[in-house]
């Protein structure tokens, strides 16, 4: 007969009260390779579907208490039993009303009494070869549902690292500030929104003052720690649609949209530096200490005229004016 691989044999169950057609089934189907299960009535047939997965059920129809007709039916009404094929070995004449019920019942075909060895095993070839090719199916509609999970796995990997790698490209490390690459783009969109809406902007650049005496006493970790703070700060002040970026070192810049005038954005710059000027409680290595510095900005208003470098120089030029003056101050560019 023709040997069927898998990696567990195909189970067929043979359901018969007679115990001498369990021999002769058991005879013929010997070398068919499945695993053997017998019953000898209904109710032990229905028990071992409980318990085992069959690829074919060979069912003798006339049984007492409980004939195949019944089992059948019992077993196309359960979830796990319901696509098992059912063969009918029945000694009586399977004319067309007998036929129909056993359809009915749930089974795929017949087989007559007595059995002829050929036709029998040519159609458990039959169905066996049909639930092997399921169970590969089924293997491979698991392989191929694992792989698509490892795909989106290794996509959505993929997309964080590189959505990790293109936010380290244009943020600060230390403080997640937009950086001086990230700055100078959002400089041209406002140039570009200006031009097309009328919409105007402003250009702070800002030092820190006393920045390098907290670095160089207590240490370049607590000099960070003091950096990510002021970060912070600038941060929360600004709104929405302003932007806060660090160029390096203790130098920061500040796109400050939606403005009209200088007076009100002086004012505002004026809050940033009262903001910045409040101390801070931090740690060194010898223990918490409290940081005080101050700020020095400077402030251009972008002209439809001005390109971005011209912009830059000007808040630069405003910025060293307020350095000049004293620090810890606001100067407005004047050309």
């Amino acid at each position: 007969m023709h040997d069927v691989s898998t990696a567990t044999p195909p189970k067929i169950l043979v359901v018969d009260d007679t115990p001498a057609n369990l021999v002769a089934m058991r005879r013929l189907l010997a070398r068919c390779g499945a695993q053997l299960l017998e019953a000898s009535s209904g109710n032990e047939a229905l028990a071992l579907c409980l318990d085992h997965d069959f690829a074919l059920i060979l069912l003798d129809v006339n049984m007492p208490d409980m004939d195949g007709f019944e089992v059948a039916a019992l077993l196309s009404e359960t979830e796990q039993m319901r696509d098992t094929p059912i063969i009918f070995v029945t000694a009586a004449y399977a004319d067309d009303l007998n036929r129909l019920k056993g359809y009915r019942s749930g089974a795929v075909d017949y087989i007559a009494k007595p059995i002829n060895d050929a036709i029998l095993q040519s159609k458990v070839r039959v169905f066996l070869d049909l639930y092997c090719a399921r169970v590969q199916l089924q293997q491979a509609m698991r392989e191929l549902t694992e792989r698509n999970q490892q795909l989106h796995a290794e996509i959505a990997e993929r997309r964080r690292v590189e959505e990790q790698v293109r936010h380290q490209a244009t943020h600060d490390m230390l403080t997640g500030l937009p950086n001086r690459v990230l700055f100078h783009d959002r400089l041209q969109t406002a140039m570009q929104r200006g031009t097309r809406q009328h919409h105007p902007f402003a250009l702070a650049l800002l030092d820190i003052d006393g920045f390098k005496a907290v670095n160089d006493t207590f240490g370049h970790p607590a000099g960070d720690a003091l950096l990510q703070a002021i970060g912070a700060r600038l941060r929360g002040y600004l709104r929405a649609n302003d932007t806060v970026a660090r160029l390096g070192g203790d130098e920061f810049a500040l796109i400050l949209e939606d403005v009209t005038d200088v007076a009100p954005i002086l004012e505002r710059c004026q809050q940033v530096c009262d903001l910045l000027a409040r101390p801070y409680a931090l740690e060194a290595r010898h223990g918490p200490f409290e940081a005080r510095v101050s700020a020095s900005i400077g402030i251009a208003l972008w002209k439809e005229t001005s390109d971005d470098e011209e912009l830059i120089q000007a808040a630069d030029r405003a910025l060293y004016r307020a350095k000049a003056g004293g620090r810890n101050r606001c100067a407005m560019a004047t050309d």
